[in-house]
């Protein structure tokens, strides 16, 4: 279960303690997990959702996103803001995003980007909660983060070292399309037609954010992987409340 535990120290902030530096086989390992560690943070939305019943609206999608925000401790939205500071201010110039992203500060742009997210999520929990549909809580947590596993799947890794590196190259392949696999027929089989649109959405936004990675830099970095997540969840939440 070390992988397990990996994952959920690396990708939440919950207070997880390892026992010493993995090894690199078992970071690879950590990837599959991903995806059950979405599926932990989505329990435990839905289970603050239920808690929430009666509570007035927006304060109930204030909470919720709130909870949804602390459980990751921020992590991928400050990988947003980077990627969003590096794209307006990279010009289309490779090494010149790369520096950006590397810079601890946030500019107009990364503010304006984080706020944009924020409101359309939680505008969009605040439509799912009236049009109760919240099973929409259990399943995006498990897309965004499946998209972490999915992009280092397909997607090869820039920057050289680094615990980036050590999870793609030791990622079992295998095992992790299994995986994914598994995750797109459990969100049909628990969220029926809202799963199908989720997993239409959650494709769409991959393929074409994929894609703009390659090309400016002909791969991924943690900041994009982060930008990955943020951008695809409040993606799905939205097609799921229009669709």
């Amino acid at each position: 279960m070390l992988p397990f535990w990996i994952a959920l120290q690396f990708l939440s902030s919950l207070p997880v303690r390892l026992p010493g530096m993995p090894e690199p086989k078992q970071l690879g390992r950590s990837l599959l997990f991903y995806p059950l560690v979405g599926l932990l943070f989505g329990g435990l939305l839905w289970l603050l959702n239920t808690l929430l019943a009666g509570a007035p609206p927006l304060l109930h999608a204030a909470l919720l996103l709130t909870a949804w925000v602390l459980l990751s401790g921020g992590l991928h939205l400050d990988g947003l803001a980077d990627s969003a500071d590096a794209w307006l201010g990279g010009f289309g110039d490779r090494e010149r995003t790369l520096l950006i992203m590397k810079d601890p500060r946030s500019g107009p742009i990364a503010v304006v980007t984080l706020v944009l997210v924020l409101l359309l999520k939680f505008t969009a929990l605040l439509a799912l909660i009236e049009q109760e549909q919240t099973l929409a809580l259990l399943i995006v947590p498990v897309l965004g983060r499946g998209a972490l596993l999915a992009l280092f799947l397909t997607t090869p890794y820039v920057r050289a070292g680094g615990l980036g590196q050590a999870l793609a190259d030791h990622l079992p392949r295998r095992a992790g399309w299994q995986l994914l696999a598994g995750c797109a027929l459990g969100c049909v089989l628990v969220a029926g037609w809202g799963g199908v649109v989720a997993l239409v959405v959650a494709s769409g936004v991959f393929v074409g954010l994929r894609g703009m990675m390659v090309r400016r830099l002909g791969g991924c970095t943690g900041d994009t992987a982060g930008a990955l997540l943020e951008l695809l969840e409040v993606a799905v939440l939205v097609g799921i409340v229009l669709l």
